[in-house]
């Protein structure tokens, strides 16, 4: 048996890769001392993951922006809006498919399966494709020649890839995938010339609810590279969950299997012994959690082993996390002022890699030699559950308590519609902004200060207050009809939440990525989450009156505070989520107590939640779509409850929008947008929305006639009275003459609707 890892977080343990990136960008570093930083970073982990034991360490995961983008520039499928010229592609390239630039917007980005991380969609367009540069095998070379690692390289899998790009119809499939299984091919057989052992192909696809012909697809892909390679050996990896075919994932002429054992394990292990495992292919077994960062039960770790092993023999198993760890933070020892019952109760990266070379010790060496690692996990587990904060029985027997009429507004959408304009008198196609505004170096280093303790309460209100006024005469000047405080007291909009509720705790270094260079640190639910005290209410009443337009509160909603923090793993997640509906819910009735006419309750990450089967799809979106209605059920008609949404194929999830009971939505879809409109044409939607006009993720500022046409586009579908003007997310990361710019274009797209709206009214 062997130890094994899928991937590793390459943001450096300080965020070193992020800060490279950010300053390249900004101009502030060429490009030689870039490429000389990023490879120090590169290195540095991989260096870190043979230290830990690790026997089959992973290259060429390692990215710039994105692993989906870099697959799709190493195949050369480069839209022609970025004026490619078919040879070596640069980095300014590259950086623009992921960014935009002034004359072509970025490439469509959204999230990868179930997790907290969004990846550049790859776009199929006439272009023959073609191996730009063998990025897997450059990787395989550097670890081999500069650390002397005879490192696994990792490629997303050709179907995966295939599933996830866009821009072709179904009649187009042969052709792309023949395309494909010859780059593939080239790939493959380039790195086994080079010397390398095994490849691992990721295809995650497997874990979803594919057909028994898609499967089929995959097993012709598969027949085909090994023809083509035969040499190799070929891992195919999953995770996420089980496989849906699993006899026929096992039948795949390749050389291992990657199964996840922990979102996947009951159906995974319940299949591996019904069907067994052939004995000419290794088992590459994921046991140890690869997306949340609780210490592993290494007693129960153990007893899974065990039983993977009465299925497949020792010498065939590779142990390894459930997926890349590029979902969890780096390293715990970053983490000096967590409670002790708390911290010992975690793994990160580097202690997830422990518990991997762990558990092989103990079938190599027998189980003795690792009792003392086995009693430690079990002490760390027991001190974390008898803490206070995880036993609240009255909080408990009110999630038991709660029914359909907790979830219910007291009047029909179109009734409150008629109340609600009445209340805020506001004019056709209404602009607003989702949220926050562009948080400056002096608003971050001010929040910092303030942190450390080197400002008082007093000084740091002052200066929130001074840019909340700021930014509310920026409004004015504008001309937008809804107005927004801007957020600038919110490091993030879910830790914000967190860090005012019970039953959260924050960690210092904790820092995953999301997107780009856009990194997170994800809050931690160890607790039951209980209402403490108001938390937005202060800002928003201030807000509000320095102006006579209506304000919009803004608050996170139950699901995204959920699947956007590592979440105890002791209840359902189902019971967590109403315990923040029901905080949520009392957060909400002081803001309209306070006079704040509208409340937006954002739940960009609602359909990221969904799980991977479909067949599971209904449990969760009726207890999801129960807890926002619980937070948001109690106000009066005329307050009006608006919620957003990042990133979503909204195709087949429409009905579920509607069912959210919300007035008004808004929806980032400016990359895909008419995606989403041709949903409308199939479904009657019957409450307010706004299509996100412009891309907030780019720093280029549309031209007033790019939005017109996004307005008429959606138009066509939707009534004029149903629809809103918007960015399509929040602005917290451009600046702020960019921000202001686009959004005086906004409203000059919108006048000018309005006054064709007139003249056909006319």
């Amino acid at each position: 048996m062997i130890s094994s890892s899928i991937g590793y977080p390459y943001i450096g343990e300080n965020r070193e890769w992020k800060r490279a990136l950010e300053a390249f960008w900004g101009g502030k570093i060429e490009e030689p001392e870039f490429l000389e930083t990023v490879e120090k970073i590169r290195l540095e982990r991989l260096q870190k993951q043979k230290d830990a034991g690790i026997a089959l360490i992973p290259v060429g995961e390692f990215t710039l922006y994105d692993r989906m983008l870099d697959t799709a520039v190493m195949f050369g499928m480069i839209p022609e809006r970025y004026e490619w010229d078919g040879e070596d592609v640069q980095l300014s390239t590259y950086f623009s498919m992921a960014r935009g630039n002034d004359d072509a917007v970025a490439s469509e980005m959204t999230k990868w399966f179930n997790a907290n991380y969004h990846y550049i969609v790859p776009e199929y367009g006439t272009r023959k494709l073609k191996l730009t540069e063998n990025k897997p095998l450059t990787a395989y070379l550097e670890a081999k020649e500069k650390l002397g690692i005879d490192g696994k390289p990792v490629l997303i899998g050709p179907y995966t890839f295939m599933k996830l790009s866009k821009g072709y119809a179904e009649k187009d499939v042969p052709a792309f995938l023949l395309q494909l299984i010859s780059l593939y091919t080239q790939v493959l057989r380039e790195l086994s010339e080079a010397g390398a052992k095994w490849v691992q192909l990721e295809e995650p696809i497997l874990s979803t609810s594919i057909t028994k012909d898609e499967m089929q697809a995959v097993t012709e892909i598969y027949k085909q590279l090994n023809i083509e390679v035969p040499e190799l050996n070929v891992l195919v990896q999953t995770y996420f969950d089980a496989v849906e075919h699993y006899e026929d994932v096992v039948a795949l002429p390749v050389a291992g299997i990657g199964l996840d054992f922990v979102a996947g394990k009951e159906k995974n292990l319940a299949q591996l012994k019904a069907h067994s495992f052939p004995e000419d292919k290794v088992l590459a077994a994921g046991v140890i959690d690869g997306r949340n960062i609780w210490r592993a039960d290494l007693q129960a770790k153990t007893e899974l082993v065990d039983e993977l092993l009465e299925s497949v023999s020792e010498d065939r198993v590779w142990i390894q996390p459930s997926s890349s760890l590029l979902h969890v933070p780096v390293t715990l020892k970053s983490e000096v002022k967590l409670d002790s019952a708390i911290k010992d109760a975690l793994a990160f990266a580097d202690e997830k890699l422990e518990e991997v070379t762990t558990l092989v010790k103990g079938v190599r060496e027998g189980k003795q030699s690792i009792a003392e690692s086995i009693a430690k996990s079990a002490t760390a587990r027991e001190k974390l559950a008898a803490l206070p904060a995880r036993n609240h029985p009255e909080l408990r027997q009110a999630v038991e308590n709660i029914s359909v009429q907790d979830s219910k507004r007291k009047s029909a959408a179109p009734e409150r519609r008629e109340k609600q304009q009445q209340a805020l008198g506001l004019p056709l196609l209404p602009t607003t902004t989702i949220g926050s505004f562009p948080q400056t170096p002096e608003v971050r280093s001010t929040r910092n200060k303030w942190r450390k303790g080197e400002s008082t309460d007093e000084q740091y209100e002052k200066f929130v207050h001074s840019e909340i006024a700021k930014w509310i005469e920026i409004q004015e000047e504008i001309g937008l009809d809804v107005f927004v405080h801007g957020e600038f007291e919110r490091t993030d909009m879910v830790e914000y939440f967190g860090e005012k509720l019970g039953g959260f705790v924050f960690t210092e270094k904790a820092w995953v990525v999301s997107y780009g260079s856009r990194c997170v640190k994800p809050p931690i639910i160890y607790g039951d989450v209980t209402f403490l005290n108001p938390i937005t209410v202060e800002a928003s009443v201030y807000a509000a009156s320095l102006t006579d337009k209506p304000m919009k509160g803004m608050l996170t909603g139950p699901v995204t505070i959920l699947n956007w923090s590592f979440v105890r793993d002791d209840i359902s997640r189902k019971d967590v989520t109403y315990q923040i509906a029901l905080a949520l819910r009392e957060e909400i009735e002081a803001l309209e107590t306070a006079g704040i006419p509208i409340i937006q309750v954002d739940e960009p990450a609602l359909r990221e939640g969904l799980p991977l089967k479909k067949s599971a799809w209904n449990d969760y979106l009726d207890w999801a779509i129960t807890a926002f209605r619980v937070a948001t059920g109690s106000v009066e008609d005329t307050t009006q409850i608006h919620t957003h949404m990042c990133y979503c194929e909204f195709n087949d999830f429409i009905d579920s929008i509607s069912g959210l009971d919300a007035d008004v939505i808004s929806i980032e879809t400016s990359r895909s947008h008419g995606d989403l409109v041709s949903a409308f044409n199939d479904f009657s939607y019957d409450k307010g929305i706004g299509l996100g006009v412009y891309d907030i993720h780019s720093p280029r500022v549309p031209e007033v006639q790019e939005m017109v046409d996004v307005i008429e586009q959606g138009l066509s579908v939707l009534e004029p009275t149903q629809f809103w003007i918007n960015p399509d997310c929040g602005l917290k990361t451009r600046k702020k003459e960019e921000t202001v710019a686009a959004l005086k274009n906004m409203v000059a797209a919108t006048n000018k609707m309005r006054e064709s709206l007139e003249v056909l009214q006319k």
